[in-house]
């Protein structure tokens, strides 16, 4: 961790702020921000007219119920395997939650591929593989699909809840919150869709974008450009993470992901219905989507009673603001998947800012 740098940044920060003269609020889209600005313990180095918003970047808060629900119902079929990253086995449905019903055929696995090895282990069994995450992990699905199909498995198949991150930030702007006044861009994601990805961002709704890493030095100093656009009234595309993002991005992951997918509608936890918001699986690899196999509809969802995760995913309210934090929701005992995900906004305030 580079003093001397940190120093400069909060320098720029108070000086940039003290020109702005009003509250500001920047939203980090990513949930490795959200927790990255509690570990290092950010928040208490900011000027005071400049406030944080934790928003929708985590993807396993952002899965709809009733993708959830879908899940259960699948993983009580003798006839299915399903295969699924850790967080999801807690995320509750309307009634349960796959941890809690304890089913042998729920297998917590830490890859796609690890998902397709189940298919090749299992062949008396149809795998499905609980696929979540934003332009990050996507790619991953998309080489397993790929996968799959080159080795003639007809019992791997994928429930796609795949999200797309810039429709959610328009649809952000267009409405849920449009008191925003920039974005911290996630590093991850922008590793794969490139800086130059937030430009109609900036385009279309006047808002600085800024993609940082996950140091302290790198949040700051992204924190630092966006008030200083803010300040000079000149919002850009920026980057502080040269390193790993470029501008352009990853032609390769991009590619692959729109030769197995497609963009469509789809729910978003807090957000509701945002068009292209989502992924689907391509009419030439229908044999490995896991929806048509099992001829699958939306179930709607239902969010538990008095849960604020939806307005906490938007910026409208801290978590410690909703009635059940630290009380009926709590790491042990979620309500609501903010609480359930390591990178969830309401699990950080719990481990963090109580």
């Amino acid at each position: 961790m580079r003093l001397d740098v940190i120093q400069s940044a909060c320098n720029e920060l108070e000086q940039a702020c003290a020109v702005i003269g009003r509250m500001v609020q920047v939203m980090e889209v990513c949930g490795t921000h959200t927790v990255a600005l509690f570990r290092h313990g950010i928040r208490s180095m900011l000027p005071a007219n400049l406030k944080l918003l934790s928003g929708p970047g985590c993807p396993v808060c952002v899965t709809d119920q009733g993708y959830i629900d879908t899940v259960i119902d699948l993983a009580r079929r003798t006839d299915c395997l399903i295969a699924t990253y850790g967080d999801m086995i807690r995320v509750p449905g309307r009634n349960t939650s796959l941890e809690r019903l304890t089913l042998p055929n729920v297998r917590v696995v830490l890859s796609s591929d690890d998902a397709v090895a189940l298919a090749q282990k299992h062949p008396e069994k149809t795998v499905v593989f609980v696929a979540v995450g934003f332009e990050t992990t996507t790619p991953a699905t998309a080489v397993a699909i790929r996968q799959a199909q080159e080795l003639g498995l007809k019992n791997f198949t994928v429930l796609c809840g795949h999200k797309r991150v810039l429709p959610a930030m328009h649809a952000l702007l267009s409405g849920r919150n449009d008191k925003i006044d920039a974005f911290l861009c996630p590093g991850h994601v922008s590793v794969i869709l490139g800086s130059r990805a937030y430009e109609p961002v900036v385009k279309n709704f006047n808002r600085p974008c800024v993609v940082a890493g996950f140091e302290a030095e790198q949040i700051l100093l992204g924190l630092a450009k966006i008030c200083r656009q803010i300040a000079d009234k000149r919002p850009t595309v920026d980057s502080v993470y040269s390193l790993a993002v470029r501008p352009e991005g990853n032609p390769v992951a991009i590619r692959i992901i729109d030769q197995i997918f497609e963009p469509c509608d789809g729910p978003w936890r807090g957000l509701g219905c945002i068009p292209d918001g989502a992924l689907r699986i391509r009419q030439q690899y229908a044999d490995f989507d896991a929806q048509k196999r099992f001829g699958i509809e939306q179930i709607p969802a239902e969010e538990p009673g008095g849960c604020q995760c939806g307005k906490v995913l938007c910026g409208l309210m801290d978590p410690s603001q909703c009635g059940l934090f630290g009380k009926k929701c709590t790491p042990d005992h979620p309500v609501g998947p903010c609480m359930v995900s390591t990178e969830g906004a309401c699990a950080a305030w719990y481990k963090y800012q109580r």
